[in-house]
């Protein structure tokens, strides 16, 4: 999108470096289809599984009702919790643990494949300890 606005900005010949660098930056970049199995992954699941309620904790609870239905009464706002990560279920109960993504060894995928161990590591060492 950069580079094409550049290129809007700029016209011919200067905005076609701005193409042809995102062009050789792209082609160049790490590739993987973690994100894209992912998806399959999920849409087969919504497309074959049976549709569940949004779990109870993850619902808001904007009245005195909701709130004496137990509407969000057990959820964990992450921000609240050192890295801002908790060990919640996010999932309908049909799809509770299920995984979809798995970042690939490849680019930033690996540093997102290494940020998400070190916080379930250390949500289950927290968990320990208490």
């Amino acid at each position: 999108m950069a580079a094409t606005e550049a290129f809007r900005f700029l016209g011919s010949p200067e905005g076609e470096l701005a193409i042809a660098h995102a062009a050789v930056y792209l082609a160049s970049a790490p590739k993987s289809n973690a994100v894209y199995l992912a998806y399959r992954k999920m849409m087969q699941d919504v497309r074959q599984k049976e549709a569940h309620p949004v779990p109870l904790h993850l619902r808001n609870a904007p009245t005195r009702l909701m709130k004496e239905l137990g509407y969000g009464k057990t959820y964990k706002y992450p921000h609240d919790y050192p890295g801002h990560f908790v060990e919640e279920d996010y999932l309908p109960g049909n799809l509770a643990g299920r995984v979809y993504y798995s970042p690939s060894e490849n680019g930033l995928e690996y540093e997102i494949g290494r940020r998400l161990a070190r916080w379930w590591k250390n949500r289950r060492r927290v968990k320990r300890e208490q």
